[in-house]
Protein backbone atom coordinates (compact mmCIF):
# COMPACT_ATOMS: atom_id res chain seq x y z
CA UNK A 1 0.00 0.00 0.00
CA UNK A 2 1.41 3.41 -0.95
CA UNK A 3 1.52 6.38 1.56
CA UNK A 4 -0.82 9.32 0.81
CA UNK A 5 0.90 12.24 0.31
CA UNK A 6 -1.04 15.59 1.42
CA UNK A 7 -0.09 18.88 0.43
CA UNK A 8 0.79 21.53 2.60
CA UNK A 9 -0.78 24.32 1.52
CA UNK A 10 -4.01 22.07 1.81
CA UNK A 11 -3.17 21.14 5.01
CA UNK A 12 -2.61 25.07 6.46
CA UNK A 13 -5.92 25.71 4.52
CA UNK A 14 -7.98 22.69 6.52
CA UNK A 15 -6.59 24.21 9.91
CA UNK A 16 -7.25 27.52 9.46
CA UNK A 17 -10.68 26.63 8.10
CA UNK A 18 -11.39 24.42 11.47
CA UNK A 19 -9.61 27.46 14.15
CA UNK A 20 -12.11 30.06 11.85
CA UNK A 21 -15.08 27.69 12.20
CA UNK A 22 -14.32 26.69 15.62
CA UNK A 23 -14.45 30.63 16.39
CA UNK A 24 -17.27 31.27 15.03
CA UNK A 25 -18.79 28.46 17.30
CA UNK A 26 -18.15 29.90 20.20
CA UNK A 27 -18.80 33.54 19.09
CA UNK A 28 -22.36 32.19 18.42
CA UNK A 29 -22.29 29.65 21.64
CA UNK A 30 -21.64 32.63 23.93
CA UNK A 31 -24.55 34.94 23.63
CA UNK A 32 -26.36 31.99 23.48
CA UNK A 33 -25.92 30.50 26.52
CA UNK A 34 -25.46 33.99 28.23
CA UNK A 35 -28.73 34.49 27.18
CA UNK A 36 -30.40 31.44 29.34
CA UNK A 37 -29.13 33.09 32.50
CA UNK A 38 -31.27 35.76 34.47
CA UNK A 39 -31.00 39.10 33.34
CA UNK A 40 -29.76 41.75 35.62
CA UNK A 41 -33.00 43.47 36.18
CA UNK A 42 -34.57 39.72 36.98
CA UNK A 43 -31.36 39.21 39.24
CA UNK A 44 -32.42 42.93 40.76
CA UNK A 45 -36.48 42.17 40.77
CA UNK A 46 -35.81 39.19 43.57
CA UNK A 47 -32.96 40.25 45.23
CA UNK A 48 -32.82 41.37 49.01
CA UNK A 49 -31.89 44.72 50.04
CA UNK A 50 -29.77 46.09 52.35
CA UNK A 51 -29.92 49.14 54.56
CA UNK A 52 -28.32 50.99 57.41
CA UNK A 53 -30.20 52.39 59.20
CA UNK A 54 -27.47 53.81 61.78
CA UNK A 55 -27.91 57.34 60.98
CA UNK A 56 -31.59 57.37 60.89
CA UNK A 57 -32.74 59.98 63.45
CA UNK A 58 -35.94 59.23 65.75
CA UNK A 59 -38.89 60.46 63.62
CA UNK A 60 -37.08 60.19 60.18
CA UNK A 61 -38.35 58.12 57.49
CA UNK A 62 -35.96 56.46 54.39
CA UNK A 63 -37.85 54.98 51.25
CA UNK A 64 -35.74 51.73 49.75
CA UNK A 65 -37.07 49.85 46.60
CA UNK A 66 -37.46 46.43 46.51
CA UNK A 67 -39.15 44.00 43.77
CA UNK A 68 -40.37 47.69 42.47
CA UNK A 69 -42.26 48.30 45.69
CA UNK A 70 -41.30 51.83 48.00
CA UNK A 71 -40.53 50.17 51.43
CA UNK A 72 -40.84 52.55 54.23
CA UNK A 73 -38.11 52.34 56.77
CA UNK A 74 -38.88 54.57 59.53
CA UNK A 75 -36.97 55.34 63.06
CA UNK A 76 -39.96 55.97 65.79
CA UNK A 77 -39.94 58.60 68.57
CA UNK A 78 -41.61 57.21 71.95
CA UNK A 79 -43.80 59.44 71.53
CA UNK A 80 -45.07 58.13 68.40
CA UNK A 81 -44.73 54.31 69.71
CA UNK A 82 -46.83 55.71 72.92
CA UNK A 83 -49.79 56.57 70.50
CA UNK A 84 -50.35 53.30 69.48
CA UNK A 85 -52.39 51.78 72.40
CA UNK A 86 -54.51 54.85 72.29
CA UNK A 87 -56.01 53.90 68.93
CA UNK A 88 -56.46 50.14 68.70
CA UNK A 89 -59.59 50.31 69.15
CA UNK A 90 -60.00 52.81 65.80
CA UNK A 91 -58.40 50.07 63.74
CA UNK A 92 -60.05 47.78 61.60
CA UNK A 93 -57.58 44.66 62.32
CA UNK A 94 -55.12 46.16 65.57
CA UNK A 95 -54.07 42.45 65.27
CA UNK A 96 -52.41 41.69 62.18
CA UNK A 97 -54.82 38.89 61.31
CA UNK A 98 -56.50 39.45 58.17
CA UNK A 99 -55.36 37.31 55.22
CA UNK A 100 -55.26 39.64 51.95
CA UNK A 101 -51.64 40.56 53.13
CA UNK A 102 -50.74 38.25 55.56
CA UNK A 103 -48.14 39.96 58.40
CA UNK A 104 -44.80 37.42 59.36
CA UNK A 105 -45.53 36.10 62.23
CA UNK A 106 -43.01 38.05 63.95
CA UNK A 107 -44.53 41.21 63.17
CA UNK A 108 -47.92 40.36 64.73
CA UNK A 109 -47.79 42.78 67.30
CA UNK A 110 -48.80 46.18 68.25
CA UNK A 111 -45.60 47.58 66.40
CA UNK A 112 -45.89 45.48 63.74
CA UNK A 113 -41.86 45.46 63.50
CA UNK A 114 -39.29 42.62 65.04
CA UNK A 115 -37.52 45.99 67.16
CA UNK A 116 -40.61 48.13 68.22
CA UNK A 117 -38.35 51.36 67.47
CA UNK A 118 -37.94 50.47 63.82
CA UNK A 119 -41.08 50.61 61.57
CA UNK A 120 -40.28 48.16 58.02
CA UNK A 121 -43.75 48.40 55.54
CA UNK A 122 -44.66 48.46 51.61
CA UNK A 123 -45.36 52.24 51.26
CA UNK A 124 -48.71 51.37 48.51
CA UNK A 125 -51.87 51.52 50.19
CA UNK A 126 -54.11 48.39 50.28
CA UNK A 127 -56.99 49.70 48.61
CA UNK A 128 -55.90 50.82 45.21
CA UNK A 129 -52.47 51.10 45.08
CA UNK A 130 -51.61 54.75 46.05
CA UNK A 131 -48.83 55.94 48.24
CA UNK A 132 -49.72 57.21 51.55
CA UNK A 133 -48.16 60.81 52.37
CA UNK A 134 -46.84 61.34 56.28
CA UNK A 135 -48.70 62.78 58.84
CA UNK A 136 -46.94 62.45 61.37
CA UNK A 137 -48.10 65.72 63.24
CA UNK A 138 -50.94 64.59 65.78
CA UNK A 139 -53.89 67.21 66.32
CA UNK A 140 -56.68 68.20 63.72
CA UNK A 141 -55.65 69.06 60.13
CA UNK A 142 -57.59 68.86 56.77
CA UNK A 143 -58.77 64.90 55.72
CA UNK A 144 -58.19 64.20 59.42
CA UNK A 145 -59.79 63.60 62.58
CA UNK A 146 -59.27 65.98 64.90
CA UNK A 147 -58.14 63.32 67.63
CA UNK A 148 -55.61 62.80 65.60
CA UNK A 149 -52.54 61.23 67.22
CA UNK A 150 -50.05 60.86 63.84
CA UNK A 151 -49.76 58.51 61.00
CA UNK A 152 -50.25 58.21 57.50
CA UNK A 153 -53.18 59.28 54.34
CA UNK A 154 -53.86 58.01 51.59
CA UNK A 155 -54.21 61.30 49.11
CA UNK A 156 -56.58 59.21 46.57
CA UNK A 157 -59.15 58.00 48.51
CA UNK A 158 -58.80 59.11 52.66
CA UNK A 159 -57.61 55.78 53.70
CA UNK A 160 -55.19 56.60 57.34
CA UNK A 161 -53.15 54.48 58.48
CA UNK A 162 -51.60 54.70 62.29
CA UNK A 163 -48.00 54.65 63.00
CA UNK A 164 -47.68 50.95 62.39
CA UNK A 165 -49.42 51.27 59.15
CA UNK A 166 -52.44 49.81 60.72
CA UNK A 167 -55.50 51.14 58.49
CA UNK A 168 -58.54 53.16 60.57
CA UNK A 169 -62.18 51.42 60.63
CA UNK A 170 -64.29 52.36 57.96
CA UNK A 171 -61.96 53.09 55.38
CA UNK A 172 -61.73 52.02 51.35
CA UNK A 173 -58.18 50.05 52.41
CA UNK A 174 -59.10 46.56 53.39
CA UNK A 175 -56.18 46.33 54.92
CA UNK A 176 -52.84 47.00 57.18
CA UNK A 177 -49.71 48.38 55.18
CA UNK A 178 -47.98 45.16 54.01
CA UNK A 179 -44.70 43.99 56.18
CA UNK A 180 -42.38 42.65 54.23
CA UNK A 181 -39.88 39.77 54.81
CA UNK A 182 -36.80 41.07 56.46
CA UNK A 183 -34.45 40.31 59.13
CA UNK A 184 -31.54 42.14 60.89
CA UNK A 185 -28.15 41.61 60.19
CA UNK A 186 -26.88 43.61 62.86
CA UNK A 187 -28.31 46.16 65.23
CA UNK A 188 -28.34 48.82 62.12
CA UNK A 189 -28.97 47.11 59.14
CA UNK A 190 -31.50 45.34 57.85
CA UNK A 191 -31.96 43.29 54.95
CA UNK A 192 -35.05 43.32 52.79
CA UNK A 193 -36.03 40.29 51.18
CA UNK A 194 -35.30 37.84 53.85
CA UNK A 195 -37.33 36.46 57.03
CA UNK A 196 -35.22 35.86 60.43
CA UNK A 197 -33.62 32.04 60.65
CA UNK A 198 -36.06 30.06 62.12
CA UNK A 199 -35.09 28.80 65.90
Amino acid sequence: MSEATVDPERRTWLITSAAVGGAGAVAVAVPFLSSLAPSERAKAAGASVEVDVSKLQPGEKVVVEWRGKPVWIMRRTPEQLATLEKVEDQLADPNSERKAYPTPEYAKNRYRSIKPEYLVVVGICTHLGCSPVDKLQPGPQPSLPDDWQGGFLCPCHGSTFDMAGRVFKNKPAPDNLEVPPHRYLSDTVVLIGEDPPKA
